[in-house]
């Protein structure tokens, strides 16, 4: 049994919580858009103060490696860094999609009525910008059918997987895919948002088996390289 902070900033929502044996024990999260460089240290100071909690009793820290956010991805990884430093704790690399894959599987019941004995592939997608979604396939055990990429949704994707078994879509990216996915076997049911609860089992696992992350040199999961963009009324004309 452990007790792991954990914190997850790799979309839109910036979510901290603290959970003991993979249960939640306390939750602060928004998901008002990416204020997380404002807003992240103080959820964390927050959490502990407002529960009278000790944050140097905390086993480890657990943060989302990705993919996402360039920038929420770097700012949570460098304040988990930074706090496994000050307190001496193990870090802890969790995957975004893994987490959202594995939570949905285990806990099917709260988003899907499956039918006994059902078997689903489930697909989380993060939203990557126009028609394009990080994502990958889990079995109904929450183990990954293959590697998370990044991909280009059209009128063909997922067409193999449709033909034999339901695929359960969510995430913050599946919303935009309903149109291109029409297949009768796509479910669009499952949760939009990310948040640091969908993290504490695999968390709770990578602990006991003593799978942590070297905290001088991890860095976050892109899976792309990030390109800067220039703003319109910044354009010189």
């Amino acid at each position: 049994m452990a007790i792991i902070l954990n914190i997850e900033t790799s979309t839109e929502v910036c979510s901290v919580s603290l959970a003991e044996n993979g249960k939640t024990l306390f939750l602060k999260e928004s998901d008002e858009g990416l204020n997380h460089s404002k807003l992240l240290t103080v959820f964390i100071e927050d959490l502990f103060s407002e529960n009278n909690f000790d944050i140097n009793t905390i086993d480890a820290v657990a943060v989302s490696k990705g993919p996402g956010s360039y920038t929420g991805l770097r700012i949570g990884v460098s304040v988990a860094k930074g706090l496994c430093y000050g307190l001496d704790k193990p870090l802890i690399g969790i995957g975004s999609i893994e987490a959202m894959g594995y939570y949905v599987a285990k806990n099917v019941a709260e988003f899907y009525k499956a039918e006994n004995g059902e078997d689903l592939l489930f697909c989380p997608m993060i939203d990557a910008r126009r028609m394009e979604v990080y994502t990958a396939l889990f079995d109904n055990e929450g183990k990954a059918v293959n590697e998370v990429t990044a991909e280009i949704i059209d009128d063909n994707s997922f067409a193999s997987n449709l033909q034999g078994k339901k695929v359960l879509f969510f995430g913050n990216g599946a919303d935009k895919c309903r149109e291109q996915i029409t297949h009768e076997n796509a479910l669009f049911n499952g949760p939009e948002k990310t948040t640091a609860r969908f993290m504490q089992n695999l968390a709770e696992i990578k602990y006991n088996k003593s799978e942590f992350e070297d905290v001088a040199y991890f860095e976050p999961f892109y899976l792309k390289d990030f390109v800067a963009t220039i703003p319109k009324n910044k354009v010189l004309k």
